[in-house]
């Protein structure tokens, strides 16, 4: 069965849903875009691996569409699918390191890797090249020291701090009690120097973008694994 176009305008999150369900392309890949950031930038705090993050959340797509039908509707579409992604790249973690589970990133026993930081694209309406490379500058400064921080902290800092979740969401998210959630991000932010937060600070809702045609590309390819799976 082939994924059809939407007839009508598409509204609000139990409507999308529904014509997912109904196998409407065009709420597949509204859903897509709606979540594509948070779920990267979610993937990428665990796997520290921009193009591993990626495909994490490329394959929790396919999983999560093909079994739309068991979402109750008890949580936001956007908390389930984190729920899948998170589960994702912790299996992912779990074939590099066959021990490693959500208790022992809770615990901060995950071993930790180097990350390749990719450099992402800049826009802007008159490209100054001087700019473009500063901007480049801050924001692979901004990421390696996201990176560096210890598995338990960097996932909080990320999900508070960077994706603005809240202190419940990120708490349920990742089976820690509230006052955890605080307390490591409390103490995620003091390990990253202060000059460089009080700095560079408002430039952390840009780190790991993922939008234009790599948002696009994703949307694309969950579409055409949904179309060969029917």
């Amino acid at each position: 069965m082939t994924i059809r176009p939407a007839a009508t305008p598409l509204t609000d999150e139990s409507d999308l849903v529904a014509r997912a369900r109904g196998n409407d392309r065009a709420a597949v890949r509204t859903i897509i875009r709606q979540n594509n950031r948070r779920l990267f930038r979610v993937a990428r705090s665990i796997l520290k691996n921009d193009w591993e993050a990626e495909d994490a959340v490329q394959e929790a797509y396919v999983r999560a569409f093909a079994h739309l039908s068991e979402f109750e509707g008890k949580s936001s579409l956007n908390t389930w699918l984190t729920r899948i992604v998170v589960n994702e790249a912790l299996g992912r973690l779990r074939r590099r390191k066959p021990t490693v589970d959500i208790a022992e990133l809770e615990a901060g026993q995950v071993d930790a890797e180097g990350a390749d930081i990719v450099p992402f694209p800049l826009t802007s309406v008159q490209p100054d090249p001087e700019r473009s490379m500063a901007q480049a500058q801050i924001r692979n400064l901004l990421e390696d020291a996201i990176d560096a921080l210890p598995d338990p902290f960097r996932v909080v800092l990320v999900a508070r701090v960077i994706e603005e979740m809240s202190v419940e969401e990120t708490a349920e998210l990742y089976g820690l009690k509230p006052e955890t959630v605080k307390t490591r991000l409390h103490r995620a932010r003091a390990m990253l120097r202060r000059d460089l937060e009080e700095q560079f600070g408002p430039l952390l809702a840009d780190t790991y973008p993922f939008g234009g045609r790599r948002c696009e590309r994703m949307a694309d390819n969950v579409i055409a694994r949904l179309d060969a799976a029917r």
